[in-house]
This record gives C-alpha cells, sequence and structure tokens, in this order.
C-alpha cells in the first residue's frame, strides 16, 4: 500500500465534500505544515479529538512507529499551519501539549480511543499531542 497515494484520495474525497473511503469524515481534518527542511506545504489526512474544553487536538502516534510522523517535526519546526475540517479552513498555530496538560488530554484520548494507548506501548515513546489553536493575525 503506498501512504502517499492513499493521502492523495483521502485528501479528494475530504475536500470533495463526500464519503472518504474506510474513515469517519466526522473526526477527520486535513493539516497542512510547512516542510522543516524542504519549505513546501504538506498536507495530512488524520483524525482528531476535541477534549472537555473543545480543544482541537491531533495525536502525533505515527501508527505505533517508533518515530515522529514527518508533519510532526514540520510543526514543531514550524508551527504556523492550516487546518481544514468540515467545510472550513483556517490558519491556526498548532503547540505540542506537555507535562500535566499533555497527561490529562492523553488519558481523555486513550479512554475514547484505545488503541492509541497500543500505538503508544508498539511505539516505545510517548505519544506527542499537539494543539491546533486558530490564529489570529
Amino acid at each position: 500500500m503506498d501512504v502517499s497515494e492513499v493521502n492523495k484520495r483521502v485528501i479528494a474525497q475530504f475536500r470533495a465534500g463526500g464519503e472518504v473511503d474506510g474513515m469517519h469524515r466526522e473526526r477527520l481534518l486535513l493539516l497542512t505544515t510547512t516542510g522543516a527542511r524542504s519549505g513546501r506545504e504538506h498536507t495530512t489526512p488524520m483524525m482528531f479529538h476535541r477534549d472537555g474544553d473543545g480543544r482541537l487536538l491531533v495525536i502525533a502516534s505515527n501508527a505505533g512507529a517508533v518515530r515522529d510522523p514527518d508533519w510532526y517535526r514540520n510543526l514543531v519546526a514550524r508551527p504556523s499551519v492550516r487546518v481544514e475540517i468540515g467545510e472550513q479552513g483556517y490558519a491556526a498555530t498548532a503547540t505540542p501539549l506537555s507535562g500535566d496538560d499533555r497527561e490529562r488530554a492523553w488519558a481523555e484520548i486513550t479512554a475514547a480511543y484505545p488503541f492509541f494507548a497500543d500505538h503508544q506501548a508498539r511505539a516505545g515513546r510517548p505519544i506527542p499531542v499537539v494543539l491546533l489553536s486558530p490564529r489570529v493575525d
């Protein structure tokens, strides 16, 4: 399976507004980051979680891989991102959670989606949780 081709198809389906193969549209967003080294834009479809405070969070599990996903490394280097959710798109700032805030969010995420705990066990690393806050310029 070519992940790049799957992502292209999911992005096209998402932007067309219809069903997205094998995914729950109501839990899906598109995150556009700027490459840490290349400076090019990269759009990645991913699941999101709204926490008890209504904050928009994404989880850098990389399906349990040992290393963080590329999109996460990009936003750490360049936290200005673009979010597309539903029919809405906006500029945002990506902030990795830390300390107690991360632990509370992680507990909530793994209670709702236990497979993320499996990802963390398989990865052998703490899975980053990232807050996406609308940017006001």
